[in-house]
């Protein structure tokens, strides 16, 4: 049985945060070109993750997964996390850390932005939503374009340096360069990151 995710709005999850918590692209097989060779640093993001999340949940904060369909067009969020845990793929390790909690929401991307085609503003919008947090991979392409997106929308963008992996280390360091530089992202240590003083801060 793939993990249920909750895919009703006024379900268990906030129904308004102006924070929210985005995990792109991480329920991920890891099946393609050059991504051995990143595999150790993507699980070592998605524990960094992953304890985001838990603290993020403590606080009413909502997570929401915002993935590639990865060519799959007749397959669910639910069948993309089920082939990633059950199907022996290379990325396993890295979404075993991340299975969906039932207050967890989703949207599926057809391309790199989490915006492109998708319900995510519509969704933000709902949530009342000013500051996003933006975890995931890969930092210098899908994560970056989010990030472009969620700036041209004058959201607050937050990216946590340790919560993001891309396929070098060179090339991870330069996106994150440019979201703090052009986007006026806030790059940091996710362990500086202090969510309930953000929640309460966007709340006055």
């Amino acid at each position: 049985m793939p993990p249920r995710v909750n895919t009703d709005l006024h379900g268990n999850a906030p129904d308004s945060s102006p924070l929210a918590l985005l995990i792109i692209d991480a329920i991920n097989d890891l099946e393609f070109e050059g991504a051995a060779g990143m595999r150790a640093r993507a699980i070592r993001m998605a524990k960094c993750i992953a304890r985001l999340k838990a603290k993020a949940a403590e606080l009413r904060i909502p997570t929401i997964y915002v993935n590639d369909n990865f060519g799959r067009w007749r397959s669910d969020f639910h069948r993309i996390v089920a082939h990633c845990l059950e199907d022996g793929v290379r990325g396993r390790p890295v979404v075993e850390q991340l299975v969906p909690d039932e207050t967890d929401y989703f949207v599926l991307k057809p391309k790199h932005s989490g915006f492109y085609n998708t319900t995510l503003d519509l969704l933000l919008d709902y949530l009342q939503t000013r500051t996003v947090i933006l975890t995931g991979m890969a930092t210098d392409v899908c994560v970056l374009f989010t990030a472009a997106d969620a700036y041209m929308r004058d959201l607050e963008v937050i990216v946590p340096s340790d919560c993001t992996a891309a396929l070098t280390p060179a090339a991870h360091r330069a996106a994150l360069a440019q979201m703090k530089s052009v986007l006026k992202a806030r790059v940091v240590a996710s362990a500086s990151l202090d969510l309930a003083r953000l929640a309460r801060s966007r709340r006055s």
